[in-house]
């Protein structure tokens, strides 16, 4: 087991190697990996000829990445980096996953590219125990990009700009549509302040915490006409709400989630929604209604939104599975029967296919295109002012905005108060002691809460996570945006930390 984190988190006790790394230069560590294996000829070159293409120009790319230069860079040694090449590419099957500490940079996509290039070179793919594998932030975040809940795509990943693509759309939904992609979340903060976004309908998500540089968001929010909020809680995003739209839990509704390795599962109501709660699909369908569209999943025996109807979820599906060809074999039938399907599926009599791109990639020749990427300085970048790097993530206890979680009793007393970590060398430098009252603060705002001496951040580093409203950490991060991905760098802030008086 491998771990290459800047944190020493709770699975580094498990890890044969604990790369821990200098935050924001994963992309230096990842090519001093990639030259190991290509300069010591640990690739498998069967698997680059029949499948991949670009090779030669990553060959090149990373001729002057070594271990000793990459090290200076990203803070592992040497020797570590080769063992670590080595254990990869000679194992019989390794595979990768990752979490949003790779994709929540500014440099996001050529994180993944180079992961996608270990994978490559090595023939690390398309068979058990191999592959890439990104770890989703909840169940069904794979299920929604599927559906085509991105800005860029519609259902199936098929791009909005492709007038062929954007014609079947047309055709089935008997509507015109725009040929312009939309706008990822930080872009709509921006669009908002310039006055090109007027209103907002927000379900089942909390910019109010959620989104980078949350000074500027909220008061994007706040600027709104007219704000509509549709959530089974009043989150923060709510409280800026000038309607709440109660909409149905999990466990209050029919509906399917998708997991990371593409396993649908069909959910089942097990009880009614509460007090003037509604399905969500029954919501959607009276908003389309009401400007103009003629939607019909819902029929006049379907009720009134409140009890949950099978029908008309097991209608979406089926539309789903006409412009979605991994559904090709899944009617909504066999779900209710199966409980379970791993997609792709093809055949409604066959099993889905457990492994992927055995034998070839979704592109148009059927290979992989490898696209090398070279060490950047990121645009938060600690100096005497700002001397140390903020990561922000999650804690076992609580999920993203805490939404949820910080409203189960279990959970929230187990971790019940925002803290800052920090090490003890700058924790002894700075006078601070473990639950003191600090200020950080970065280039875009600042929170208070008590500081923890932890083992698990280098020195210079700080961790902190922002599931908390009464410390909200996104106060602190940038709105800087990977140019491919649109992400933000939420692992990366330049701070300063004091303590209060």
């Amino acid at each position: 087991l491998v771990l290459a984190d800047p944190r020493a988190t709770e699975l580094a006790r498990f890890a044969t190697w604990h790369v821990q790394f200098n935050p924001d230069t994963d992309v230096a560590l990842l090519n001093g990996l990639l030259h190991v294996i290509i300069a010591e000829n640990l690739i498998d070159p069967e698997f680059i000829a029949s499948r991949v293409n670009g090779f030669d120009e990553l060959k090149r790319a990373v001729a002057d990445c070594t271990p000793e230069r990459m090290s200076e860079i990203c803070g592992v040694d040497a020797s570590m980096i080769r063992e670590v090449a080595h254990a990869f590419a000679t194992s019989k099957s390794s595979m990768i996953l990752w979490g949003m500490g790779i994709s929540q940079h500014v440099h996001g996509t050529d994180n993944a590219r180079c992961l996608i290039a270990l994978s490559m070179i090595t023939g690390q793919i398309g068979r058990a125990g191999t592959g890439l594998h990104p770890l989703r932030g909840q169940n069904n975040v794979q299920g929604a990009s599927d559906a085509g809940l991105i800005p860029m795509m519609y259902p199936n990943y098929q791009r909005v700009i492709r007038d062929e693509i954007r014609a079947q759309f047309e055709s089935l939904w008997g509507k015109p549509l725009d040929a312009q992609a939309g706008l990822t979340v930080v872009e709509i903060m921006h669009a908002i302040h310039d006055g090109r976004i007027r209103a907002m309908y927000v379900e089942g998500e909390n910019p109010a915490m959620s989104d980078p540089d949350l000074n500027h968001a909220r008061a994007g929010l706040a600027k709104l006409e007219h704000l509509v909020v549709q959530d089974i809680f009043a989150t923060e995003t709510a409280i800026l709400a000038d309607v709440i739209l109660p909409a149905s839990a999990f466990y209050e509704k029919w509906g399917t989630v998708t997991n990371t390795d593409r396993l649908i599962q069909i959910g089942r109501p097990a009880l009614n929604p509460p007090g003037e709660a509604k399905q969500d699909l029954w919501i959607i369908e009276q908003i389309a209604r009401r400007v103009g569209l003629d939607w019909n999943f819902y029929r006049d025996d379907d009720g009134d939104g409140h009890v949950a109807h099978e029908a008309p979820v097991a209608r979406v599906f089926e539309e789903m599975r006409h412009v979605m060809s991994p559904l090709a074999g899944v009617p909504w039938a066999r779900l209710v029967r199966e409980g379970a399907v791993v997609t792709p599926a093809s055949r409604e009599d066959a099993p889905g296919e457990s492994i992927v791109f055995t034998d070839h990639f979704p592109t148009a020749d059927g290979r992989a295109n490898l696209k090398p990427a070279s060490f950047a300085i990121g645009v938060e970048v600690a100096d005497e002012a700002y001397p140390f790097i903020l990561s922000t993530g999650r804690v076992l206890e609580h999920w993203h905005t805490g939404a949820m979680t910080r409203r189960a009793s279990m959970l929230d007393a187990l971790a019940p108060i925002p803290v800052i970590s920090l090490n003890i060398e700058d924790a002894t430098r700075l006078g601070i002691a473990g639950d003191t009252r600090v200020e950080m603060r970065s280039r875009h705002g600042s929170v208070e809460a008590l500081a923890a001496i932890s083992s698990s951040v280098a020195p210079g580093q700080v961790f902190m996570p922002f599931a908390y409203w009464e410390a909200a950490a996104n106060k602190l991060t940038g709105d800087a945006l990977d140019p491919y991905g649109k992400i933000p760098g939420f692992k990366v802030t330049a701070v300063q930390i004091c303590p209060r008086k």
